[in-house]
């Protein structure tokens, strides 16, 4: 058998390991950490005020909100999952406004308007080609008695709320445009375009950050053309069903190779 000296074995490590990092690597989406923000017009974004275009992937109900001096998704500078300097988590809050019920709500995409407060127009998805074997990170969930259901949902009212953490991995050609109240949701248990999905349902409440690794599922064997995160302090809330006062956070995404 061949022998390596302690010599050389030194300087074999280093590069074993940078090996197997880059094995083990693959691309992410900017701001998966969570701690670049700014304020402009009294609505937050989760991006730097100096962002470039390819850099604004994330949108929130902010936009809509903003013109009723409303922010439902804020950022978290002192409840952190890593704390460190420049760190920063997402404060997702459900809230009653006006008459209506509004899901606290982070995605990767761009909202487009309110439309006649029966609904939202959307822009969904990122450019993404990868096949990641895991979403990571951190949630803290504090959730209300649901008590706002719509009539299909009405055996929801006195429930603990829930709330979603989930990723898409799709075979879109460009990004889907959706009228949330003309064309529903994505049913990500039965969508054809999904070729991998990543999900996690909240379903009790936390008393501080715990962990996640979730494996992804795949449904194909295709690449995929775009990734979709869709993130809600009330799961039903698509719906009108959730509990005005639930607050999710959530920090430190990555997506694992």
């Amino acid at each position: 058998m061949k022998h390596f000296s302690p010599k050389l074995i030194c300087l074999l490590l280093p590069l074993l390991a940078a090996f197997s990092l880059s094995a083990q690597s693959g691309p992410q989406l900017y701001n998966l950490s969570l701690d670049a923000w700014s304020k402009q017009g009294g609505v937050w974004r989760v991006y730097d005020k100096d962002a470039p275009a390819a850099k604004r992937i994330w949108d929130t109900a902010n936009p809509g909100l903003g013109k009723l001096g409303i922010n439902s998704t804020t950022p978290e500078y002192e409840h952190v999952a890593v704390k460190g300097e420049g760190k920063a988590a997402a404060r997702i809050e459900s809230k009653k406004v006006a008459w209506a019920f509004v899901s606290g709500s982070l995605f990767n995409g761009h909202f487009i308007k309110l439309v006649d407060m029966a609904g939202v127009e959307t822009e969904l998805g990122t450019p993404f080609t990868a096949r990641p074997k895991k979403l990571s990170g951190y949630y803290h969930y504090k959730p209300g008695k649901i008590n706002f259901t719509d009539d299909d949902h009405e055996a929801y009212k006195g429930r603990t709320d829930e709330a979603l953490i989930e990723v898409l991995l799709m075979d879109w050609d460009k990004p889907r445009r959706q009228l949330s109240h003309v064309d529903g949701f994505i049913d990500s248990d039965k969508d054809p375009h999904i070729i991998g999905r990543a999900q996690v349902i909240v379903k009790k409440g936390t008393s501080d950050y715990v962990h996640f690794d979730v494996p992804f599922e795949y449904r194909s064997g295709k690449t995929p053309r775009y990734i979709m995160f869709s993130i809600a302090s009330s799961r039903l809330g698509g719906f009108g069903t959730g509990a005005s006062g639930s607050v999710l956070y959530v920090d430190e995404f990555e997506l694992g190779y």
